[in-house]
C-alpha cells in the first residue's frame, strides 16, 4: 500500500517512462511523414470520430476501473473483518475457557495453555492465509510475458514483497503451531483450511472434557465459521479474476485510440501554421499518456493479492493481529510493527 499522498514525478516515470517513449516515437514519425511527405491527404482523420472513439474508450476504461476498485476495496474490507474476528475469537477465547462448568478446578497454567494454543494457532492461520493468497495466478503480471514477468519481478523486489524476507510464514508458523502439528499441516495444499479445521478439534476436546459448555462450543465454532467465510471471500478474489473480456479488451480500445490519435491531432494542428505539426507531438504524447495511465491504473488494481506496491497490506495486517493478540495473553516479547519501506507498506 502506498502510503504518500501523492505519486512523485520520479515514480510516474517509472510506471509509465516506457509508454511515454513509444507515443512519443509514433506521434513524431506521423509528424514527419506529415510534413515532409506527400502522403498527408492519406493521414488525415476527421476530428469527430476520432472524438467519438475517444469518449467511447474513456467510458469503458471508466468501468473498468471502477470494477477493480471495487475488488481492491473489497479485499480491504474482508481484511478488516479479520481483525475485528480474530480479536473477538482471541478475547472470548480468553473468557471462554475457565473452571465455571469444571467439577474439579484445572489449575492457571493449565487454562493459559488451552488459550495460548487456540490463540497462537490462529496467528499461524493469518501467515498462511497471507501466504496462499500470494501464490500467482496464470492472469496476474508475474506470469505474462517475458518483459511484463520480468519488470514485475523488479517491482515487486523494490516496491512489493521482495522488501521482506521470503521465509515470514515459516517463521510465524514454526513459532505458532506445535512441532508435530507444523509438520502435518504444512504438508496440506490448503494449509489454512486445515488449521481451522485443527482448531474446530481442540474445541471438540474442551467440551468433551467439560472445559466449555455447548453454547460457548457453539460461539466459538461460529467464530470459525466466520473465518471460514473470510477466507472463501479471499480466495474468490484470488482465483476469479477480473472478467478478461473486460480486462483485456479495454488494452485493445486504447492501443487502437491511441494509433489514431496523431493521424487527428497533426491535420488539426496543422491549420495553426508553420510550426503547428510539431505541436501536435507534445499534445498528443500528453493525451495518449492519460489514456495509458488509467488502463495501468485499472490494470494493476484488479489483482489485489498480487504482491505489490498498490496491493492490500497483509503482513502489516497481520503483525497488527499479532500484537494486539500477544497482549491480549500479557505477553511482553512484543514483535515491532511493519514499518513502510521506499513509501510502501506491505
Amino acid at each position: 500500500m502506498y502510503i504518500k499522498k501523492n505519486f512523485g514525478l520520479k515514480s510516474i516515470l517509472i510506471f509509465t517512462g516506457a509508454h511515454l517513449l513509444w507515443i512519443g516515437i509514433w506521434s513524431s514519425l506521423v509528424a514527419i511523414v506529415y510534413q515532409f511527405t506527400s502522403l498527408k491527404e492519406w493521414l488525415i482523420i476527421p476530428w469527430l470520430p476520432l472524438s467519438v472513439i475517444g469518449t467511447a474508450v474513456a467510458f469503458y476504461v471508466g468501468f473498468k476501473n471502477n470494477s477493480a476498485y471495487d475488488r481492491l476495496w473489497e479485499a480491504r474490507k474482508i481484511w478488516g473483518a479479520i481483525i475485528n474476528g480474530s480479536r473477538t475469537w482471541s478475547t472470548t477465547v480468553k473468557a471462554y475457557i475457565s473452571n465455571q462448568f469444571l467439577a474439579e478446578n484445572l489449575s492457571k497454567s493449565d487454562l493459559d495453555f488451552y488459550r495460548k494454543k487456540l490463540i497462537y494457532r490462529h496467528i499461524g492461520w493469518l501467515y498462511s492465509l497471507r501466504s496462499q493468497l500470494l501464490i500467482p495466478t496464470a492472469w496476474e503480471h508475474i506470469n505474462q510475458g517475458k518483459h511484463v514477468s520480468n519488470t514485475t519481478k523488479k517491482r515487486r523486489a523494490s516496491f512489493g514483497v521482495g522488501l521482506h524476507g521470503d521465509d515470514i510464514t515459516e517463521k510465524h508458523l514454526r513459532k505458532y503451531l506445535p512441532k508435530d502439528e507444523y509438520e502435518r499441516l504444512i504438508n496440506y495444499k490448503n494449509t489454512a483450511t486445515q488449521i481451522i479445521d485443527q482448531q474446530s478439534q481442540d474445541l471438540k476436546e474442551l467440551r468433551e472434557k467439560d472445559i466449555i459448555e455447548d453454547f460457548r462450543h457453539m460461539e466459538l465454532q461460529k467464530l470459525l465459521a466466520d473465518f471460514y467465510t473470510f477466507q472463501g471471500q479471499c480466495e474468490r478474489i484470488k482465483k476469479f479474476p477480473l472478467p478478461r473480456q473486460y480486462g483485456s479488451m479495454s488494452l485493445v480500445f486504447v492501443g487502437i485510440f491511441i494509433f489514431l490519435l496523431p493521424l487527428g491531432m497533426v491535420s488539426e494542428f496543422a491549420k495553426l501554421g508553420e510550426f503547428g505539426v510539431w505541436l501536435s507531438i507534445p499534445f498528443t504524447i500528453l493525451v495518449g499518456w492519460v489514456y495509458v495511465m488509467m488502463e495501468l491504473i485499472g490494470d494493476y488494481s484488479e489483482n489485489p493479492f498480487e504482491g505489490m506496491g498498490n496491493d492490500i497490506p497483509m503482513l502489516s495486517l497481520c503483525r497488527t493481529i499479532e500484537i494486539d493478540l500477544l497482549e491480549m495473553l500479557e505477553e511482553t516479547d512484543l514483535p515491532a510493527p511493519i514499518e513502510p519501506i521506499n513509501g510502501i507498506l506491505m
